[in-house]
């Protein structure tokens, strides 16, 4: 089951493609963007990054290009987790897009599609515990902080990064019971 095309009043969310790439360096060029992420990447970094999110090819679960109408606003994800039925739920928007309310607009579509169309059981975000806006937003969808820990994800933190990191999770029967 490839990922669909996903709606929402403002956004419409594109199953990424290699199409995607200038998109990729736009967004990894922004500082404030990387800023917890590992860093700017140069553009065969960015190449690189796009490479691996198109290789993973779990059934219903990948990564969005989010779209104002034609304006590229950013990425969401679900990834796939460790455990069977659980999903890592992601978003990176370009900076002119910050505090619209789009983060937490296309991740409660992910939400919706991720418990109901696919079935998960369990979906989970994680940021670094400097990252408050994303920890806001995170909370704003409903999924709830469930630890604290030290990171050793060499694709999140850049060598010598405060590696200290926070975990949030919703599982299905509390969004159901929301929805």
């Amino acid at each position: 089951m490839s990922p669909p095309i996903l709606r929402t009043e403002r956004l419409r969310l594109v199953p990424l493609s290699a199409g995607h790439l200038e998109h990729e360096i736009e967004l990894s060029a922004g500082p404030e963007v990387m800023r917890y992420l590992g860093g700017v990447r140069t553009r065969e970094q960015s190449a690189e990054a796009l490479r691996k999110l198109l290789a993973d090819t779990t059934p219903g679960l990948g990564c969005w290009a989010g779209f104002l109408d034609a304006d590229f606003a950013g990425y969401w994800a679900l990834r796939p987790a460790d455990a069977p039925k659980e999903a890592e739920l992601g978003y990176r928007l370009l900076r002119r897009h910050w505090r619209k309310g789009l983060a937490k607009e296309g991740s409660l579509e992910l939400l919706r599609y991720g418990f109901r169309d696919v079935g998960l059981d369990r979906i989970f975000a994680g940021t670094a515990v400097g990252n408050k806006a994303s920890q806001a937003t995170m909370a704003a969808i409903g999924l709830r902080h469930i630890r604290d820990f030290v990171s050793d994800d060499p694709d999140y933190f850049a060598p010598g990064d405060d590696r200290h990191a926070v975990e949030y999770a919703l599982r299905r029967e509390e969004w159901l019971a929301r929805n």
